[in-house]
């Protein structure tokens, strides 16, 4: 059996969610967390009575559902 180096991809993530909270505090995640919740509304707000009823998760539309964003080109 063939012995790996190193350390697994969840615990290089752990360490780098760790680094980056010692880097830059609790409020950090909240301002992030904000600015995501913030994008969702503009996005989605049409649908929210939706997520309620679904559990709360959005689910990606199909292509012929409108997504609230303008057509890009």
């Amino acid at each position: 059996m063939i012995e790996k180096e190193g350390i697994t991809v969840a615990e290089a993530g752990r360490r780098g969610g760790t680094a980056t909270r010692d880097r830059h505090g609790a409020e950090f995640y909240r301002q992030i967390g904000a600015k995501g919740g913030e994008v969702t509304k503009k996005r989605y707000a049409h649908l929210f009575s939706e997520f309620g009823r679904r559990g709360g998760r959005p689910r990606r539309p199909t292509l012929d559902e409108p997504t609230g964003e303008q057509d890009r080109d």
